[in-house]
């Protein structure tokens, strides 16, 4: 098993910066990508931003090109969202999520995704 917890939540001023942190512990060397969903009130969970450990690649949904930033270090078994130039749509609960895969792409999909933190929350104030 591998167990997710996400930090670095919080309120906002658009225009602000936010830096979101997810550690994995328990069976990390089973961890070949991650990936940041965020959940809106009402709204279906969606994709944000991944990493693929394996081919050192990264994604990110259009919503966030240019704003958002991920980033990670394998050996510490951890993963960043650097979130910059933050606008109210982006207000939402932010999920870390990992999994194992013999895949080089970045999966945006929620069920292919086999581990998931709690979820932290972000406020962007108009």
């Amino acid at each position: 098993q591998v167990q997710l917890v996400e930090s670095g939540g919080g309120l906002v001023q658009a225009g602000g910066s936010l830096k979101l942190s997810c550690a994995a512990s328990g069976r990390t060397f089973s961890i070949d990508a991650m990936g940041w969903f965020r959940q809106a009130p009402g709204k279906e969970r969606e994709f944000v931003a991944g990493i693929n450990w394996r081919a050192g690649s990264t994604r990110y949904a259009d919503s966030v090109k240019g704003r958002f930033s991920v980033y990670g270090d394998r050996a510490k078994s951890a993963m960043y969202l650097q979130m910059n130039n933050l606008k109210p749509e982006d207000t939402a609960v932010y999920f870390c999520a990992a999994r194992g895969t013999t895949s080089v792409v970045v999966s945006t999909t929620r069920s292919d995704y086999d581990y998931w933190g709690q979820g932290t929350q972000v406020t962007v104030s108009s």
